[in-house]
């Protein structure tokens, strides 16, 4: 009987994290750090449309630079093919 006191204890303990954890306190606490780095005064519709936005332009981006990669690949095989001359010198 003992050896029940330190389990009991941290059965008790760990239901009284649980409720603050899994309660209202732990979603407020969640929240807050979902949110956290986002001014006060911000609106969230508006954080979600620039982030929407950025997306967009980091796709943007990347698209740009396969087109790139491309173009310089092309024009690279078409310089050792002897089809690309490059400026004639005098």
């Amino acid at each position: 009987m003992q050896d029940l006191g330190p389990i009991i204890a941290s059965l008790g303990l760990f239901a009284v994290v649980g409720a603050v954890v899994l309660g209202p306190i732990g979603r407020a606490f969640a929240e807050r750090l979902r949110h956290k780095g986002i001014e006060p005064g911000a609106d969230p519709a508006e954080v979600d449309a620039l982030r929407d936005e950025l997306t967009g332009l980091r796709q943007q981006v990347a698209e740009l630079a396969e087109r790139q990669d491309f173009t310089e690949r092309l024009l690279a095989r078409e310089r050792e093919r002897g089809l690309l001359n490059g400026p004639k010198e005098r």
